[in-house]
């Protein structure tokens, strides 16, 4: 049992750690984010052992707090303005690096002899991303470019088509299996389309009354208060709190006219959750997963990575999109996180039978994703805004 003493010095060292790793990351190649993951590893089980086994409980409802407030500010960025610019841009990218990445690394599963069950399952899991690392990055380069507006907007859509592309390829995988399908579509029309309407009937009355306690300006409470909510109405009804919050940002960032800007408040310390939030998760990772990797394991990061580069370059073509986009997407969607550690956990209690192979390629994958993809993240921003 972790006393009051411990738990305030862990979270006062731990928040400390995060402002000298984000006075670090202004001097080194590596983004703020792969250094808090790092700083985690190096504390936790894997390393010093400083954390104390009480706190790491904690992560669950830290991560889950961290990412609703993720949620409600990219839905912030989907506002009518940007969007009048870039929807066709946002739309084709995101959904052109989604199933591109399903198809890449299926195809090239299959051609390592993998079961197309197991395959299938893999590529639709490979089509998600990290929204919280991206969100991260862009804040710590405190860039306001078009081409960080553009990826945080395409970051926003891509997690709602890789849950949908997921719960189709667990449908298609039912069929061959003689599972019905309705079951599983239905499952995913609730998940997806509860978490808008959730999201919808807080936004509205929100947009409307937020910002009148201190006119123009919503007051940390209030941001907050809205935020957690949505969050755990989310929870308790089982639909994607990640949508649902992005879905409120996105209605209160497009009707509530009377605010100045109503994600300041949040924007304010968001960032001391993420500090929170990345540690923990280094000091969760288990690096012993790295050692199921194998040959498929390789050939699944091989694949997603010439996925997400190949859809983005399609999308952004498709969509007439700067030479700078074309470019570089790609390489910026590449971190992955939870939420296909999530995926897998939920085909694995579909498909008992590749649970073992389905979560030790994923699990591991994720951590190189986790650690190495912000740095090709961070490059991309970087160089897609000089371009």
């Amino acid at each position: 049992m972790l006393t009051n003493h411990e738990l305030l010095i862990t979270l006062g060292c731990i928040l400390l750690f995060g402002l000298l790793t984000s006075a670090m990351g202004r001097h080194t190649p590596l983004p703020r984010v792969t250094l808090l993951l790092l700083f985690g590893l190096a504390l936790g089980n894997n390393g010093l052992n400083l954390i104390p086994a009480g706190f790491t409980q904690w992560f669950d409802i830290i991560a889950s707090m961290t990412l609703v407030m993720v949620g409600f500010l990219l839905g912030g960025k989907l506002c009518c303005g940007f969007l009048k610019e870039s929807i066709g841009q946002s739309l084709w990218i995101s959904l052109s690096a989604a199933l591109v990445t399903t198809l890449t690394v299926t195809l090239l599963l299959l051609w390592m002899g993998s079961p197309k069950e197991l395959a299938l399952i893999l590529g639709c899991i490979a089509a998600a991303t990290a929204p919280a690392a991206i969100l991260d990055i862009v804040d710590e380069l405190g860039t306001s470019s078009r081409f960080s507006q553009l990826l945080l907007s395409i970051v926003a859509l891509d997690d709602v088509w890789a849950l949908i592309v997921f719960a189709v390829g667990i449908a298609i995988v039912s069929s061959w299996n003689g599972i019905t399908e309705t079951s599983v579509l239905l499952m995913a029309l609730k998940d997806i389309g509860g978490a808008a309407l959730l999201g919808v009937a807080l936004g509205i009355p929100a947009a409307a009354l937020t910002g009148r306690l201190n006119p123009g300006k919503p007051i940390l409470s209030e941001a907050l208060g809205l935020v957690f909510i949505c969050g755990g109405l989310a929870i308790w009804l089982d639909v994607s709190f990640l949508i649902a919050s992005m879905v409120l940002g996105a209605i209160i960032s497009n009707f509530a006219s009377h605010h100045e800007y109503p994600f300041h408040e949040i924007e304010g310390i968001e960032s001391q959750f993420m500090v929170v939030f990345f540690i923990l998760a280094g000091a969760s990772l288990e690096l012993d997963s790295l050692t199921g990797l194998g040959l498929l394991g390789i050939t699944y990061i091989l694949a997603r990575t010439l996925g997400k580069v190949l859809g983005a370059r399609l999308g952004s073509e498709m969509s007439h999109a700067p030479a700078a986009t074309r470019r570089w997407m790609g390489l910026a969607l590449l971190p992955q996180a939870g939420v296909a550690i999530g995926m897998a956990l939920v085909a694995s209690h579909y498909f008992p039978e590749h649970k073992q192979v389905l979560l030790s390629i994923v699990i591991s994958s994720t951590i190189f994703f986790e650690i190495i993809g912000p740095v090709f993240t961070r490059k991309a921003i970087e160089m897609g805004q000089q371009v």
